[in-house]
């Protein structure tokens, strides 16, 4: 089991995270090539960067849009993806292993307020699978993934937990260190290939979507010239 645990600490962990990095970058890419495409064929080329830094802000702290709709799923929402980005990046144990493997660290978060995090970002991925399993709207809305997504997200809080606060035996606690390790790598491979990447990509979609629906100065005349209403009075 050392042995394993090992493989999955070293080896395995900087395949997956390299597939990743990768990953994203070419989503990021490709996205830029087409706002750049989409600004080079626009007919207005001024960007409204105010709106675009607006629209950003809005998606990142979108509390003026918790009320609206569906507030405790929004509010569910919003708490699971903040401890979901911040318990990864910012716990204590996580930090050490970057540390350790390439020299670099940065501030960790106290310990009770990483097992807070950590608790209430499973209690809310499962508000999040209830609420979606029994709401009418979210059940016609979803895919298979979007159920399996929030439990696969839950795996390495869950088993993280028991191994950094729980009393188990040596084997049980190798066992469940591997799982916390798999699950994580596992979720490192398929983010760039699933929407959990806009976690990640979030600050260029307002930028690419406000380019995107720019369109060329011709657009009108094209449109026209399709439904063959050219010349047609307005």
């Amino acid at each position: 089991m050392d042995a394993w645990l090992e493989f999955a600490r070293g080896p395995l962990f900087r395949l997956s995270f390299g597939v990743m990095m990768l990953g994203l970058l070419r989503i990021l890419l490709l996205d830029l090539y087409g706002a750049w495409e989409a600004y080079r064929r626009a007919g207005d080329k001024t960007l409204p960067w105010g709106y675009i830094i607006r629209r950003t802000l809005v998606w990142f702290f979108p509390f003026n849009k918790v009320l609206k709709g569906r507030p405790f799923y929004s509010i569910c929402s919003i708490l699971f993806h903040i401890g979901l980005i911040l318990v990864p990046v910012l716990l204590f144990a996580h930090i050490q292993l970057w540390q350790s493997g390439v020299g670099i660290s940065w501030p960790a978060l106290p310990k009770p307020v990483a097992d807070w995090l950590t608790i209430s970002t499973i209690v809310f991925a499962l508000a999040l699978f209830i609420g979606r399993s029994f709401s009418r709207m979210s059940s016609f809305l979803s895919r298979k993934q979007d159920y399996l997504w929030p439990l696969l997200l839950l795996l390495p809080f869950v088993t993280g937990y028991v191994c950094a606060n729980m009393s188990v035996g040596a084997s049980t606690y190798q066992v469940t260190m591997l799982i916390h390790i798999l699950s994580a790598e596992l979720i490192f491979v398929l983010l760039p290939f699933t929407k959990i990447a806009h976690c990640i990509l979030l600050p260029f979609s307002q930028f690419v979507s406000c380019v995107a629906w720019r369109f060329p100065a011709d657009t009108d005349d094209a449109v026209c010239t399709t439904l063959n209403k050219k010349g047609a009075p307005v």
